[in-house]
């Protein structure tokens, strides 16, 4: 294929550490079956890890060859509208919603498709549809255009939700280590969060993927969290961080989860009930 794996700025989605911890968590959680189907699939520099390419879809998106997958990493509901709603919201399928359907159907059936390519766009959409600002208001571009500083830094709220609260917990609370935030949001699920846990695994009967419950949840939070206190020219420090930081880190963990549940279901599902 061509691939590439380097170091890259991403300006959609969870940054590069974030997309990196989903990926790592959902590997963490694959069935004995799914790991093999993975690394069978992964292109060989990824040595087995999943987490390795999941940014991969944020590096070629600004290609002219691949300028049709930019829309795929969201979807945008109209100003003010705090829900979200498939046909309203996902023009002609072209959206992240859309495309989770998409690549799953085609790691599903395969056929003639580039199950490589399926894999790692699953794994980052996956990412980017548990970032509440990738369900963001159409007219602000899900927060790129509100302009602010994070601390004494200028920058944008989106940025602030794909980078800046990750960067700054990983420095205040993790010895300025990814793996350390990682291995802490491993306890948090095996503790504090696993009676969550089977609640985010699940989708509705002989569905591979349920990813409309997940931007539903997104923008709730985008307008609970993300857009509050948060107007053009705020300042945003301690309050905003700490009160926010929790909503990052549970939303990268549930991305991790279902990241995993999904591809579980489909390279190893669960027989079905024989009928009485």
């Amino acid at each position: 294929m061509g691939l590439s794996l380097r170091t890259w700025v991403a300006t959609l989605g969870w940054g590069v550490d974030g997309h990196y911890a989903v990926c790592k968590i959902a590997q963490s959680y694959f069935e004995e079956k799914t790991l093999v189907a993975v690394k069978k699939i992964l292109p060989a520099y990824a040595n087995g890890e999943l987490a390795a390419v999941c940014s991969w879809p944020d590096e070629i998106k600004r290609r002219p060859e691949w300028s049709w997958t930019y829309a795929l990493h969201f979807v945008n509901t109209p100003d003010n509208e705090c829900n979200y709603e498939y046909s309203r919201d996902c023009h002609n399928d072209k959206c992240v919603t859309g495309a989770i359907f998409n690549y799953t159907s085609q790691l599903m059936f395969q056929f003639h498709y580039n199950l490589t390519e399926a894999l790692m766009f699953v794994s980052h959409f996956m990412g980017d549809i548990h970032q509440p600002l990738h369900e963001g208001f159409v007219g602000d571009q899900g927060g790129n255009k509100i302009k602010l500083n994070w601390y004494e830094q200028e920058t944008n709220l989106h940025r602030v939700w794909d980078n800046k609260i990750i960067e700054s917990a990983q420095e205040k609370y993790y010895n300025s280590s990814l793996s350390v935030m990682i291995h802490s949001l491993q306890h948090k699920l095996k503790y504090a969060w696993s009676n969550d846990v089977p609640s985010w695994e699940s989708c509705p009967p002989h569905e591979s993927a349920c990813p409309n419950p997940y931007a539903s949840e997104s923008i709730d939070l985008a307008c609970k969290y993300a857009y509050k206190d948060a107007a053009p020219g705020t300042t945003l420090g301690d309050d905003y961080f700490l009160s926010r930081l929790p909503i990052v880190e549970k939303r990268i963990a549930q991305g991790g989860i279902r990241l995993a549940a999904t591809l579980n279901r489909i390279f190893s599902p669960k027989p079905s009930l024989a009928a009485a």
